[in-house]
């Protein structure tokens, strides 16, 4: 369940901060802003339940590198379909380095505190 928010609430932060760039440049800037909130808003009412339900189940270290992965898949996918923009190389290997942190983070128990 966490995973299912963390990746829906990505979806609404990725319009929220990106969505403008492609028809909001007649926009004035308060506008923009306003309907970015708006739908920042919807984020907020995932995430922190998604947070919330995950927190035990995984670290906070955990939680935080998981929604920086489910990010970059989302805004991805945003990029390439919404923006029209291309994939290129250095994305790519930037990409897989992301995700092998989040193998690094998930592979190792942590060491607990003393």
């Amino acid at each position: 369940m966490t995973i299912l928010l963390l990746f829906g609430s990505n979806v609404f932060m990725t319009f929220a901060w990106y969505g403008h760039l492609k028809y909001g440049h007649s926009w004035p800037l308060w506008k923009v802003i306003l309907i970015s909130w708006a739908i920042a808003l919807i984020e907020y009412c995932l995430a922190v339940p998604a947070n919330r339900l995950g927190f035990g189940t995984f670290t906070g270290f955990q939680l935080k590198i998981l929604q920086e992965a489910i990010t970059l898949t989302v805004f991805l996918g945003f990029a390439v379909t919404y923006l029209k923009e291309r994939m290129a190389w250095n994305y790519a290997v930037s990409f897989a380095l992301l995700i092998a942190a989040v193998v690094v983070a998930f592979a190792f128990k942590p060491i607990a505190a003393s």
